[in-house]
C-alpha cells in the first residue's frame, strides 16, 4: 500500500511540471512591415513583401523569404530556405539552412559553421562563405565571390553573362572570384564573362573554364583589378 500511494505521488508530481516542449508558432504573413522571430522559437513560413526579416538565434522557421528587405540571421539558426529580391542577406555562426539561400540585388554572407544543403545565388551582390559547406553550386553575375577559409562547395561556381540589352554599357570591373586557404571547390568552376580568379595554394579546386588562376599563398587575396 506504501509503495502504491508513493507511486500516486509521483505520478501527481510529475503531472503538475509544467511543459518545456516548444511551441510551433504559425506562420506570419505580411505586406507592408518586418518581422522577428524570437530567440529559439519554432515557425512556420516568415513572409513579407516591403520589410526586412530578422531571424533570431537558436529560432527555426520554414522558408523565409521578403521582396523589397533585408534578412539578418543569428547563430545556430535552422531554416529551410532563406530568399529576397532586393536586399542583403547576412547569416551568423552554425547556421543550418536546408535548402537554398538567393537574392538579386545584394550581398550573401555566411559565417563559420554554416551549413546549405542546396545553392547560393545572386545577380547584382557579392557572396561571401567562412568555414561553410554548401551542398550546391554558387551561381552569380556581377558579383564577387569569397569561398573563404575552410569552406566547401560541392556543385561549382558558374558567372553568367550579364544580359544589358544595351543597357549599362560603361567600364565596369569584373567580378574578384577568391578560393581561400583550405577551401575547395568539387565541380566546374565556369565562367561565361571576364572574371579575375584568385585559387590559395592550398585550396583544392576542380575543372576551370573561361579563366586563369593566379595563385595566392597570402591570407588574404590580392585585388589587381584594372579600374
Amino acid at each position: 500500500m506504501k509503495h502504491a500511494r508513493l507511486t500516486l505521488a509521483l505520478a501527481l508530481a510529475v503531472a503538475a511540471l509544467p511543459s518545456f516542449a516548444q511551441h510551433r508558432h504559425e506562420e506570419v504573413d505580411k505586406v507592408n512591415g518586418s518581422i522577428t522571430a524570437q530567440p529559439g522559437q519554432v515557425y512556420e513560413d516568415l513572409s513579407t513583401v516591403n520589410g526586412s526579416i530578422k531571424v533570431e538565434s537558436n529560432a527555426q522557421a520554414d522558408d523565409v523569404e521578403t521582396v523589397n528587405g533585408s534578412i539578418a540571421g543569428g547563430d545556430g539558426i535552422r531554416v529551410r530556405s532563406l530568399s529576397t529580391v532586393n536586399g542583403g542577406i547576412r547569416v551568423g555562426e552554425q547556421a543550418q539552412i536546408a535548402d537554398t539561400v538567393e537574392t538579386v540585388n545584394g550581398s550573401i554572407f555566411v559565417d563559420r559553421g554554416g551549413n546549405i544543403g542546396d545553392g547560393v545565388s545572386t545577380v547584382n551582390g557579392a557572396i561571401g562563405l567562412v568555414d561553410t559547406d554548401v551542398g550546391g553550386g554558387i551561381e552569380t553575375v556581377n558579383g564577387d565571390v569569397t569561398v573563404g577559409i575552410g569552406s566547401h562547395v560541392r556543385g561549382g561556381i558558374r558567372v553568367e553573362k550579364p544580359n544589358n540589352n544595351g543597357w549599362f554599357q560603361g567600364k565596369q570591373k569584373p567580378p574578384r572570384i577568391v578560393i581561400g586557404p583550405n577551401a575547395r571547390v568539387d565541380g566546374a568552376m565556369v565562367f561565361e564573362r571576364e572574371v579575375v580568379l584568385y585559387v590559395h595554394t592550398s585550396a583544392k579546386v576542380g575543372r576551370i573554364s573561361g579563366a586563369t588562376p593566379i595563385a595566392f599563398s597570402t591570407q588574404t587575396a590580392p585585388d589587381n583589378r584594372r579600374d
